[in-house]
């Protein structure tokens, strides 16, 4: 590749870098929130890098000219080479869309862990509870506290092999190479699109012992309603909202 085509493709990706983790909060589609300054630092070496060998190409050519020395490449470029530019401009025009539906259908299920006791569930209806949480007491507290009591529970929409569908929330444990997913099985309602997000109220759908594997995480839909994607949407912790 020749020396401007490298310049520029450095200076491209750098700015490409600083404008998803400093302007936007496109990085988050990608990657957990954890590794933006990272991803703030290899943009600014990227530029710095690019901007560098503008300069130093500036001076051999100011050097070549006033020693009267033939300073041009002609090494051509690979054409697949331009492809390397895709990426780069992408990060600063148009960014890949985030993962949704059809990566949870391609995800390897994330691991409930053991949880031994479980604290007394807070007064309050609904209950707000992550999907992972809703899970854990409804297959392993023996104290059955979530008999009966409304939850909410908030993720987006994908489709079960049945025509159903499940609540769904995709978890980076660093970025979308790695994700998994934590699904809800809804009953009830009419099928959402996919990838909607939504904030779901209802109540434990009885099936099995309540408190053992043998229940399902699954919820009798008693109301469903849209709601902004949450800034924090590739964890499973309770949505927050942009201030």
């Amino acid at each position: 590749m020749r020396r401007p085509v490298q310049t520029m493709l450095l200076t491209l990706t750098g700015l490409g870098l600083l404008h998803a983790t400093l302007l936007t909060d496109t990085y988050l589609r990608y990657v957990k929130a954890g590794l933006r300054p990272l991803l703030i630092v290899s943009g600014l070496v990227l530029l710095v890098l690019g901007v560098a060998g503008a300069a130093v190409r500036g001076w051999q050519q100011t050097a070549a000219a006033a020693g009267h020395e033939h300073g041009h490449d002609h090494t051509g470029t690979p054409r697949v080479a331009w492809l390397l530019f895709l990426p780069a401009v992408s990060l600063l025009f148009y960014a890949p869309p985030a993962p949704g539906a059809y990566t949870a259908a391609r995800a390897s299920d994330k691991p409930i862990t053991v949880q031994r006791g479980f604290a007394p569930l807070p007064a309050g209806s609904p209950l707000p509870l992550t999907l992972t949480d809703f899970t854990k007491r409804v297959q392993q507290d023996s104290s059955r506290a979530i008999a009966g009591r409304t939850v909410q529970l908030t993720g987006f929409a994908s489709p079960a092999g049945d025509d159903g569908w499940y609540l769904t929330r995709i978890i980076f444990s660093c970025c979308a190479a790695d994700s998994q997913t934590v699904k809800v099985r809804m009953y009830g309602g009419e099928v959402p699109a996919a990838d909607t997000w939504l904030a779901v109220t209802g109540t434990w759908h009885p099936r099995g012992t309540l408190g053992t594997r043998t229940a399902p995480a699954a919820l009798d839909v008693r109301d469903a309603r849209p709601v902004t994607q949450p800034v924090n949407a590739y964890t499973d912790d309770l949505p927050l909202r942009p201030s």
